[in-house]
């Protein structure tokens, strides 16, 4: 009895002592604001279940709808890459603090833009899957030096040439092959045509203001969009020496959005 009494004692102060290390743990875990980017052919619906993972440990989140996006209705013939990023600086100015800036796919150019013009208000640059050109370069020119993407040959463009069309068929092959039936059909639901004229605006960057932002990118591994060993290209031209990869398609966020929930937590502390 003496022994039994004993033992629950001992089990009762350890479970004691793990609980209040855990909350030591949480309450030690540095709260960031993260500014989320969507890429083409997307919307801020893609980041719903990343925002709510990383909003429960304590984090601001901020989805940013790009012009001419979602239900955004912008005029197409408007739309370049400034005014992209100047949607993005409105969001991230009005912060007091620093900002974790992620982007995906084609907003890897809009998040370089941005990281040029306002440094001082990033503290990471995060790239999942995304567009990182040289200076000067367009997503145009780009994505024609990757062979292993299989998007190309899936565009059409509209007879003003103000937007581009991804073949409905191939849709969710090209962008979300490995997703559940649910979030393929997301997809589908909230296709809209791309503007094209942001596709040949060309994003200069420096090294005293993009180069000074620390950056990551997350690869994507099963990409067939802009392909792994384009990633690995554009990744040596920035320098960027914090890499992590994601067994996952195009779209990761839909298709393991826990996995990246989890990586952006990771990457902030």
């Amino acid at each position: 009895m003496k022994r039994t009494i004993l033992s629950m004692l001992f089990s009762a102060s350890a479970f004691f002592a793990s609980s209040c290390a855990k909350n030591d743990a949480g309450m030690n875990a540095k709260q960031n604001t993260y500014v989320l980017v969507h890429g083409a052919w997307q919307a801020p619906y893609v980041w719903d279940a990343v925002r709510t993972d990383l909003e429960k440990k304590g984090n601001k989140v901020i989805v940013v709808e790009l012009p001419g996006h979602g239900a955004d209705n912008t005029a197409t013939y408007t739309l370049s890459i400034d005014a992209y990023s100047n949607k993005v600086i409105d969001a991230i100015t009005k912060e007091s603090d620093k900002v974790i800036l992620v982007g995906h796919s084609m907003a890897g150019m809009v998040i370089t833009n941005v990281a040029e013009k306002i440094p001082v208000k990033i503290s990471k640059l995060v790239y999942i899957g995304a567009f990182l050109p040289a200076p000067g370069q367009t997503l145009e020119n780009l994505s024609m030096t990757d062979p292993g993407s299989k998007l190309g040959p899936q565009l059409s463009q509209s007879a003003d040439k103000l937007t581009l069309d991804v073949n409905k068929d191939s849709l969710t092959y090209l962008f979300i092959n490995d997703g559940s039936a649910a979030a393929k059909q997301k997809v589908l639901d909230n296709y809209k045509a791309e503007p094209a004229i942001p596709f040949t605006n060309p994003v200069m960057w420096t090294n005293e203001k993009f180069g000074s932002v620390d950056k990551v990118y997350i690869k994507t591994l099963q990409d067939i969009v802009i392909s792994p060993a384009m990633q690995d290209k554009m990744i040596a031209t920035a320098d960027i020496k914090t890499v992590y990869s994601l067994n996952t398609s195009h779209s990761p966020f839909l298709s393991q959005p826990k996995s990246v929930a989890d990586l952006l937590y990771t990457i902030g502390q």
